[in-house]
């Protein structure tokens, strides 16, 4: 599936047509977080809104058309599951999520306090996705979602790139983890901010996505061992793989402490919490000879754990 799948009109079009709450997100700068990091460093926060993550946008442009659709399965960690009952519910659609046994509980909650129905089945999230597959496969009038294959989830996402492209960053560090986001942020940022250097971020403890960008074809992992769950990806999605090797200039990874590190720098010069995988484009900039003196980084989430800040 060639990254012409992923359209810089319906990018363009989802910047005006989703949801307001998710859009033109804060961009800021910190002398004291510049310092530590070594670069000017620009922080998009995707935390301050009603889904504190930015998978709104991508649920919101897939879910505008509903014409065909009555019910909804997909699979999620937490973050994305979230976003598609809340743009569910708005729309009158039934959404069943399929998390694995190991879900983050608070997570959990919140997808079934927006009204979708959890199943908990597998030992990670890409079992839990073959369940949701399977599982939508045996009923008619069932629409299986999968993140990382939709162009419109990866277009959603694509607008945090037009919201990015004014400032003309040297590099822009995005947390990948079925891909869709790194996907529609460089799809945008190649034509209209094309000196922007594209580097994608996997955990150490999660890195297929990363064998994968390199190989320029799906390489899996037997596990994942890593507290970012919103990037825990073992199975890569063979669209999202290809869209990458096209719009990626990079991928990095990052170790388990160095993320906490992330963490608590996030914390102490910024006073934000944020979720594991938000933090690893902190984490590769502290880590990593990353080149150019303006940097950009998404903080993805902070849907955390409830002993995240125990633990820092």
């Amino acid at each position: 599936m060639s990254i012409d799948t992923l359209r810089l009109d319906r990018i363009e079009a989802a910047s005006r047509l989703i949801d307001p709450v998710f859009r033109n997100t804060p961009q800021i700068t910190d002398d004291s977080l510049s310092r530590e990091l070594g670069h000017e460093t620009i922080l998009k926060i995707e935390t301050l809104n009603p889904l504190r993550s930015f998978k709104g946008r991508g649920a919101d442009f897939l879910l505008r058309d509903t014409r065909e659709t009555r019910s909804v399965v997909c699979a999620s960690a937490g973050n994305f599951g979230r976003a598609m009952a809340y743009v569910a519910r708005r729309r009158g659609l039934s959404v069943r999520v399929f998390a694995a046994t190991t879900a983050n509980p608070a997570k959990v909650a919140r997808m079934r306090e927006l009204g979708a129905r959890v199943v908990l089945e597998g030992a990670d999230f890409d079992a839990a996705k073959k369940a949701a597959f399977d599982y939508a496969g045996e009923r008619e009038n069932c629409v299986f979602v999968e993140d990382g294959r939709e162009p419109q989830l990866a277009e959603g996402a694509g607008t945090i790139g037009v919201e990015l492209a004014p400032l003309r960053p040297d590099a822009v560090l995005v947390p990948v983890g079925n891909g869709a986001l790194v996907s529609g942020i460089g799809r945008w940022l190649k034509t209209y901010s094309p000196a922007t250097r594209v580097i994608g971020v996997v955990a150490a403890g999660a890195p297929a996505m990363a064998h994968s960008w390199r190989s320029g074809t799906p390489v899996s992992t037997p596990d994942v061992h890593t507290s970012a769950d919103g990037i825990a990806v073992r199975l890569p999605v063979p669209e999202a793989v290809e869209w990458m090797g096209e719009v990626v200039d990079d991928m990095v990874l990052v170790e388990e402490e160095e993320i906490f590190a992330a963490l608590r720098l996030l914390r102490d010069l910024m006073g934000l919490i944020v979720e594991p995988a938000a933090a690893v484009g902190i984490a590769a900039l502290a880590r990593h000879e990353i080149p150019g003196a303006r940097v950009a980084t998404i903080l993805t989430g902070n849907n955390f754990a409830p002993d995240l800040v125990k633990s820092l």
